[in-house]
């Protein structure tokens, strides 16, 4: 019996969208403010110390894993309803949790709204009719809410990368590989072989500058992509271990550090040995092998700089390749590297066949 009530509460309050006076909440077409990686959290005082701050860190601050230092989906800022105001109100991922006494029902209610106060911008609400309420509806259905920011914050880069397309290279890479992905429009090819390209980004895309965003410090951060390819025989060599080496191999006499004899490697340390699982691109289309992990300089004895890298390993049907395209992110500890890795997660979703 419990067990029934309990799929009935979250089958109740899975996210809908409601039915919304389109004159009340048409955007005016200005952009959302707030980096990327935040939810602005709006509720009273009183809501936010409670126990519900832990629900809420538990559900909405997940880790994209296995990065160190750690990398978090998102960062939760506070708002009470009497500071929600003016360019606030812009945020691009807003949460507003409230009690509301007229509320019918034994159950919550969570409902999504976009493009409210500006283009792109989400805005979810969850209710109770008390506390009591509140507090086991943002338990249920605060999975599902992560979910919904998280789907919004990549598709919202890659909708800004596709409105200024990188013509050139897109061309390039289709050429060369027979697919296409988005990209920042200043990009460069910086290495062009055969068998495999790497990309870098740009500073100014380091991070997106969105109006009203406010500033942030690029100019330590590196990132970009590596696409290369070879002959694929049999479904082992969608084995992790087997995607690894050749990765490594590749990575070894293409990357080369700026010190003679160093090349980008593999990190293999239990802590952030590479994590792999198939998931499919943002059409459903395209079923990959999504591989996350670090990377490292090393080579003659030495080990260099590194960071992070997110690559999708698929098959291209027309040429009969093991295709796969991953993006890095060399940043230092101190800085966050969330909204660059979201940047190589909305590239990657883009990919598709030609």
């Amino acid at each position: 019996m419990k067990g029934t009530l309990i799929a009935m509460l979250a089958l109740f309050i899975s996210l809908t969208a409601c039915e919304i006076d389109s004159n009340r909440y048409k955007s005016s077409g200005v952009a959302v403010t707030g980096k990327v990686g935040e939810i602005l959290v709006v509720c009273d005082k009183d809501i936010w110390e409670s126990e519900i701050k832990a629900i809420l860190d538990s559900n909405l601050t997940q880790w994209i894993m296995p990065y160190f230092p750690d990398v978090a989906t998102f960062e939760l800022i506070h708002k009470t309803p009497q500071h929600f105001t003016q360019g606030v109100k812009r945020y691009r991922n807003t949460l507003f949790l409230s009690i509301d006494p007229k509320l019918t029902g034994e159950n919550g209610k969570i409902e999504k709204r976009t493009g409210v106060w500006a283009t792109d911008q989400l805005v979810v609400d969850v209710i109770g009719k008390d506390y009591n309420q509140l507090v086991q509806t943002c338990k249920l259905g605060l999975g599902s809410v992560h979910n919904e920011f998280d789907l919004m914050e990549w598709q919202r880069i890659l909708k800004y990368y596709k409105s200024t397309p990188n013509i050139s290279i897109e061309k390039q890479v289709a050429k060369n590989f027979g697919i296409r992905f988005a990209l920042p429009d200043a990009a460069k090819l910086v290495t062009t072989r055969t068998n495999f390209f790497r990309i870098e980004f740009p500073s100014a895309a380091r991070p997106i500058e969105f109006v009203g965003a406010g500033k942030q410090d690029a100019g330590t951060i590196f990132s970009g992509l590596t696409v290369y390819q070879y002959d694929y025989s049999d479904s082992t060599q969608f084995e992790l271990a087997s995607l690894l080496q050749a990765r490594d191999t590749m990575l070894k006499y293409n990357v080369p550090y700026s010190y003679e004899g160093m090349y980008m490697g593999t990190q293999y340390t239990k802590m952030v040995y590479p994590e792999g699982n198939f998931t499919t691109t943002q059409n459903g289309k395209l079923r990959v092998y999504e591989m996350r992990g670090m990377f490292v300089f090393k080579g003659v004895g030495k080990h260099g700089p590194g960071g992070c890298f997110w690559a999708y390993h698929f098959i291209q049907p027309k040429t009969k390749k093991l295709v796969c395209v991953s993006g890095y992110v060399d940043a230092p500890s101190t800085t966050s590297w969330t909204q660059p890795l979201r940047e190589v997660q909305a590239i990657l979703k883009s990919i598709e066949i030609l």
